[in-house]
């Protein structure tokens, strides 16, 4: 489609010049029509309530349905178009010339190319929804200017189009390979509403004997063990197409010791946390890390094991009250069971060995999770000053405490208070520098002791 729009705008134009200029103004066009899309869901949803609607249950069922749905496109060769009604309509603007021609000629190729485009739009719709904020804007914004590019750049320099690759079998194997990488975020987005409901149906060993089945599967496509229908005959396989194979295999190797409680770093907060599987501490180890002695302290009733085997309180009066006991300052933590930022602080941060020493020693932690589902007792039903809706989760609790407290509704979220619940330094979100998160974890604490 390159050559037959770029060659359309030189010989239609006046001159080189205007053609040129027509080219950037399709590119600029097929960038507006992107983000225009994550600005309507942004605005549709709200900026604060993206990060809300990123960990509904619904919200990732339909993704893990759509992805599904829409991953034979990529595997079987098939295509799904919108209907041509629709197409023809667009194609009659298109003819009207000038700029409002040109921005339907953007809209065009939009359209046309839905089948290719559609399932990747989706699955990054949905990650960026999962990040919050304008996350759909600025992924829309990446995605088109990388179409849009190579439409401006040919049109400055046309002759590199003599460069341009032949199509062939390896655009079948392009797509493929993308049908291998949506197969995987499904079960991710399927992963967030198991953890958000808790039903203990996708663990984290299980969730990544599939992901090793499906990157196995890629590996073994792309060395050639492994063909589908439409695959061209291959007598050999391409140097670029074995090293994109070898650095899946070795991806996929990386996966396997997760399965006996291998941390995975790198993949924190894709992957379900370890306090999420069959085996928390790894298989045959027992974790010793505990900054409570729950055996001497009746208070201790409503404590959980959280991560890297430290003990919090899920409920903020009653770590409030047992760090009041103890005199100790708390780290307010607000999180998610479905929250990915907050599990890469977690296994990233959280584990640095002087971090650890600090959360284990100086501190009561107290997370809150605000995807938490489980339904509120009657009594303590009440109505939210803020929607004027009634607050009957738990989730729903903590997420408008966070909000009347602190003003904002984003995940992770870090405050030190003393034992009166007064900030002792100024909170703050995801930050995945080590040292800047212990700096701040220290002048809270120092705070708390020069009081």
């Amino acid at each position: 489609m390159i050559p037959m729009t770029v060659s359309f705008f030189t010989k239609q134009s006046k001159n080189r010049v205007q053609g040129i200029r027509n080219a950037i103004i399709y590119g600029i066009s097929i960038i507006i029509i992107y983000v225009g899309l994550g600005l309507i869901i942004t605005a549709i949803f709200g900026i604060d309530s993206l990060n809300a609607l990123s960990t509904n249950v619904w919200f990732n069922l339909v993704f893990f349905i759509i992805l599904i749905v829409l991953q034979p496109l990529f595997l079987e060769h098939l295509k799904f178009v919108l209907p041509h009604s629709l197409l023809n309509k667009i194609d009659k603007q298109a003819d009207r010339g000038g700029v409002v021609g040109i921005f339907f000629m953007a809209l065009a190729l939009a359209v046309v190319s839905f089948s290719c485009t559609g399932p990747i739009v989706g699955s990054l719709l949905g990650e960026s929804a999962r990040q919050g904020g304008i996350g759909p804007i600025i992924g829309m914004l990446g995605f088109s200017s990388a179409i849009a590019l190579p439409f401006m750049l040919f049109a400055l320099f046309p002759g590199w189009m003599n460069s341009l690759p032949k199509s062939g079998g390896w655009l079948n194997t392009v797509k493929v390979s993308l049908g291998f990488l949506e197969l995987a975020f499904a079960f991710k987005f399927l992963s967030n509403a198991d953890l958000v409901l808790q039903l203990h149906l996708l663990e984290r060993e299980v969730f990544l004997a599939i992901w090793i089945a499906v990157f196995g599967a890629w590996a073994m496509y792309l060395f050639g063990k492994l063909s589908l229908p439409h695959d061209s005959p291959q007598a050999h396989i391409s140097v670029g197409r074995l090293f994109i194979a070898l650095f899946v295999t070795t991806f996929t190797i990386y996966l396997i010791p997760g399965l006996w409680g291998a941390p995975l770093k790198i993949l924190s907060g894709y992957t379900p946390p370890m306090t999420y599987s069959e085996s928390p501490d790894g298989v045959g180890y027992r974790n010793e890390i505990v900054n409570i002695d729950i055996t001497k302290e009746k208070e201790t009733e409503s404590l959980h094991k959280g991560p890297l085997g430290l003990m919090a309180f899920h409920d903020y009066e009653a770590g409030m009250a047992y760090a009041k006991k103890i005199n100790k300052p708390v780290l307010l933590d607000f999180t998610g069971h479905a929250c990915a930022n907050c599990r890469k602080m977690e296994e990233n941060v959280w584990s640095n060995p002087e971090i650890l020493k600090m959360l284990k020693n100086e501190i009561v932690l107290i997370s809150l999770y605000g995807d938490d589902q489980r339904e509120l007792s009657e009594e303590d039903v009440y109505i939210s000053k803020i929607s004027g809706d009634e607050v009957t989760t738990i989730g729903k609790k903590w997420r408008e405490f966070q909000i009347e407290r602190y003003d904002i509704n984003s995940q992770p979220y870090y405050a030190i208070l003393n034992t009166d619940g007064k900030d002792l330094v100024k909170p703050i979100g995801y930050t995945p520098d080590i040292a800047e998160y212990k700096a701040w974890l220290e002048e809270g604490i120092a705070n708390f002791k020069d009081r």
